[in-house]
């Protein structure tokens, strides 16, 4: 056996190497590459170069090419209604920011208010969801640049050029649509399916957790494109409404696997080979009659929830009439009306003092960095506030992780940028040029925030020269204004606002724990019915989704709040394990074991209350006992363990000196 080496004592280089906080900042993440949106991206932003060139308006291309732009960084959406919006509702508010941008380009102080006003509108429409996000960004990125850079001919014409080079992203976009329509719908809920059968053959092994945090992802998904279009259907397209039978029926087996898990059995490996047969059946549908399943004799519980659970997908999917199988009312939830949403993120924006704080900090340092280049003189002064917009998003991400990968990514795009501006002759060589730049906006988008910044840097620095014709004196001045950005945005942005040196996961963990007091007792109880049941579970588990996310962008922070976040972790695991437990715990009743008493559920549920009271109170893990009266053989016992152990978490030891 080979000697094992002992570990070498830190060198002299060790110093020098970058902190764990700015190495998982720069770290790639892995996606496939979306061969679509590349073909998309290269044909949008080089095809209104082209035209603009041979119709002698090489300026008129420019700002076409920057409208797709615009529609290549929104084209994240598989559902081709969701494209639609995606794509067309940011772009009609990108149009009304550059109108208002050109109408007040060269009026002084009145530009400032008046895009500082735009600030602090854009910072409250992001608070709403993705696409008011994303609408919010293109109003204020485009009245930035008509404050900043004249436009050509009249004041109507830039928003209309800007507004038709994101609609020819969305017609390629759409270009499938008759023939792949439903598609990526139906590919969502397979895959849904796929990850469920991973589910079932991680349960009893260490890979369980990985393996749910992959199904509660994939659920979100399909949940997100098959009930947004229903509610535009309502309801009456039976392929969507077989899609909602297919991933009610699913559910069942969802709710299983964490009885089979607490059990330590393996699950047959039957059941996740049929689940993924019954996968590939929901993506290619055909006229064949499916096959009922062949499994072994059930011996647990959560086998026998699995096997009830599969042939009653099996059923569905060879059953003509899909509405018979599922109700308005389903157990995923149906969204309401478009109307009575927009009513409803309208008031909470209003009065939601979050939105004003966000808005607040946004428009104080737009306002910071308008001021700034209307006081000394900066060529091309409207780059310093698209950087702080651009930084400034924390719905897309840490301020400060954001600040310093647009640093970064801007210093490696302006070498990319050099190169072609000084080696590369304008004309029609711009179009060969933007074909390939444009393919590697969707490529490295995926990899990173750093890496898009690294992507999108050079091309509008070549959009720019062919609107102004300042070749390669645009380099040096584009990294000077974009570190001016980043220090607009680290000191007036991140620095004096002092929520910024506290993690929002404590709050948020809080609320989940508290819904997790009230699941307890729903699961218990005969008053809640099966599917507001199975809502809730889905609301508690899309609830923990969220601030998984949040904990992985905390942790980009610098220290202290890289160390706080990394605390709160292990009570993230143990909220999901108690969400776990007391769906196991359910199955179990389903199949024979005995109700427990409604004094042991309070007792859970209550322990559970004083746990989120506590987390609210403090902003560090206090260690807390937790004892029950129940007998052990109670059907709650698992439960009861996993409460106790969630509330024994402590404070992380403090740093030896």
């Amino acid at each position: 056996m080979p000697r094992r080496e002992s570990p070498a004592p830190p060198g002299p280089l060790s110093a020098l190497a970058p902190p764990p906080w700015l190495v998982r900042t720069l770290k790639p993440q892995t996606a496939p590459v979306p061969w679509a949106a590349v073909a998309r991206a290269s044909v949008a932003m080089a095809l209104p170069l082209l035209i603009g060139l041979a119709a002698g308006q090489p300026a008129y291309g420019a700002l076409a090419s920057m409208g797709a732009l615009s529609g290549v960084i929104g084209d994240t959406a598989d559902a081709y209604r969701m494209r639609i919006f995606n794509i067309a509702v940011p772009q009609l508010f990108g149009a009304i920011g550059v109108t208002i941008g050109s109408l007040v380009f060269g009026h002084g102080w009145v530009a400032v208010g008046v895009v500082t006003l735009v600030a602090l509108v854009s910072g409250m429409m992001s608070t709403i969801g993705a696409v008011a996000s994303v609408s919010g960004l293109l109003l204020l990125l485009n009245s930035v640049v008509g404050a900043g850079l004249p436009m050509p001919g009249e004041w109507w014409l830039a928003p209309a050029l800007m507004t038709s080079g994101g609609l020819l992203v969305l017609l390629l976009a759409l270009l499938a649509w008759p023939l792949r329509s439903g598609i990526p719908e139906r590919a969502a809920v397979a895959a849904t399916y796929r990850s469920v059968a991973a589910l079932l053959e991680a349960a009893g092994t260490e890979r369980y957790d990985e393996a749910r945090t992959a199904v509660t992802a994939s659920l979100n998904q399909s949940y997100d494109l098959v009930l947004a279009r229903r509610t535009r259907a309502h309801g009456r397209n039976p392929d969507l409404v077989r899609l909602i039978a297919q991933l009610n029926a699913i559910t069942p087996v969802i709710e299983a696997a964490p009885a089979a898990h607490q059990c330590g059995v393996p699950m047959p490996p039957e059941f996740p080979a049929e689940v993924r047969r019954l996968a590939d059946e929901v993506a290619s549908p055909g006229a064949a009659r499916v096959a009922e399943p062949v499994l072994p004799e059930p011996l647990e519980p959560s086998a026998d929830a699995v096997d009830h659970a599969l042939r009653h997908v099996a059923e569905l999917l060879n059953d003509s009439d899909p509405h018979g199988v599922v109700h308005v009312d389903d157990r995923l939830g149906r969204p309401a009306a478009l109307r009575v949403r927009a009513r409803r993120a309208a008031r909470n924006v209003v009065l939601s003092s979050a939105s004003w704080r966000y808005g607040l900090r946004l428009a104080l340092c737009i306002g910071i960095a308008q001021s700034l280049v209307s006081l000394i003189d900066v060529p091309r002064s409207y780059w310093v506030a698209l950087t702080v917009t651009f930084v400034l998003k924390p719905d897309f991400g840490s301020v400060f992780s954001r600040a310093v990968l647009r640093a970064i990514g801007t210093a490696a795009g302006l070498v990319v940028a050099a190169a072609v501006l000084a080696e590369v002759p304008r004309g029609w060589w711009d179009v060969p040029v933007m074909l390939v730049l444009a393919a590697l906006i969707p490529v490295l988008t995926t990899r990173g925030y750093g890496y898009q910044t690294a992507a999108i840097t050079p091309v509008i620095l070549l959009l720019s020269d062919v609107l102004n014709h300042q070749g390669f004196g645009l380099v040096v001045p584009r990294l000077v204004d974009s570190l001016i950005g980043c220090g607009i945005s680290l000191v007036a942005g991140y620095l004096l606002w002092p929520e910024s040196w506290h993690t929002r996961i404590g709050d948020r963990l809080a609320d989940a724990v508290a819904d997790t007091a009230s699941y307890v007792e729903s699961a218990f109880g005969t008053a809640v019915d099966v599917a507001a049941r199975a809502r809730m579970r889905r609301g508690l588990y899309r609830d923990l989704s969220v601030i998984r996310t949040e904990f992985q962008r905390a942790l980009t922070e610098p220290p202290p709040m890289g160390a706080r976040a990394a605390a709160w972790w292990p009570l993230v695991i143990a909220v999901e394990r108690i969400v776990d437990a007391t769906t196991a715990a359910r199955v179990r009743i389903r199949h024979g074991a005995g109700e427990p008493g409604l004094t042991e559920v309070g007792e859970v549920a209550r322990q559970l209350r004083e746990l989120a009271q506590g987390l609210r109170d403090s902003e560090t893990l206090e260690e807390v006992s937790a004892s029950f009266m129940g007998a052990q053989e109670s059907v709650l016992e698992p439960l009861r363990q996993e409460v106790a152990a969630a509330r024994a978490i402590a404070s992380p030891a403090p740093p030896r000196v």
